[in-house]
């Protein structure tokens, strides 16, 4: 959950009859680019791909760029709105000659999973995802929230409120737990090797 959704008013004090935790913190997007790095060291030119059609995107996608730009870094932009767009989407970043993809995720992206990540192994793409979804998927890496932390913790909110507590007045809360997944068995479909310390750095490793 972003403010600039305008879904709350802030992160502290929400406002209106919506609270509860958010999987965004603003650094990650810059840390996926980094880990990126770390795994090709001589990496130029990275892809993002996100959904054009969730206005929420915009914000995270100028958060990706400021990264890419401290880490000399070029990035490429490539916005789809449908499934269909995903093949054009690939074929473009091919053509650009892109060493590397990082995704954003929403829904959308999440709903189309799979199709995204046969399709960056198809293209010996190496890929960095926002969440465990995408590496069970397929996918090579991995950067973010645990998931499973919030569900636990998104519990205690619903006890709370409904014990009287206004949602409004509960702070929407930001992760405390986050994971690097790596996925041996990409990396070797693609002809990658993952640096040693690089994997020392993993939370979990998919052989």
């Amino acid at each position: 959950m972003r403010c600039g959704t305008e879904l709350v008013a802030s992160l502290a004090q929400p406002g209106g009859n919506v609270t509860g935790l958010s999987a965004f913190v603003p650094e990650l997007t810059g840390k996926r680019l980094e880990l990126l790095r770390e795994t090709l060291p001589k990496l130029s030119r990275v892809a993002t791909i996100w959904n054009t059609a969730n206005p929420g995107n915009t914000p995270l996608l100028r958060d990706t760029e400021v990264a890419a730009r401290q880490l000399g870094l070029e990035l490429q932009s490539v916005g789809i709105r449908s499934p269909a767009d995903l093949e054009g989407a690939f074929a473009t970043m091919a053509k650009s000659k892109v060493e590397a993809l990082n995704v954003l995720s929403d829904a959308f992206m999440n709903n189309n999973r799979m199709a995204i990540t046969g399709m960056a192994l198809k293209s010996r793409l190496p890929s960095i995802y926002p969440s465990d979804v995408y590496v069970q998927a397929g996918g090579m890496m991995s950067y973010g929230a645990n998931l499973a932390d919030l569900w636990r913790r998104a519990a205690v909110y619903v006890d709370k409120i409904l014990k009287g507590a206004k949602p409004g007045d509960l702070p929407v809360e930001q992760p405390r737990k986050f994971e690097f997944i790596i996925n041996l068995k990409a990396a070797k479909q693609i002809g990658l090797t993952i640096p040693p310390e690089v994997l020392a750095r993993a939370t979990k490793l998919i052989k």
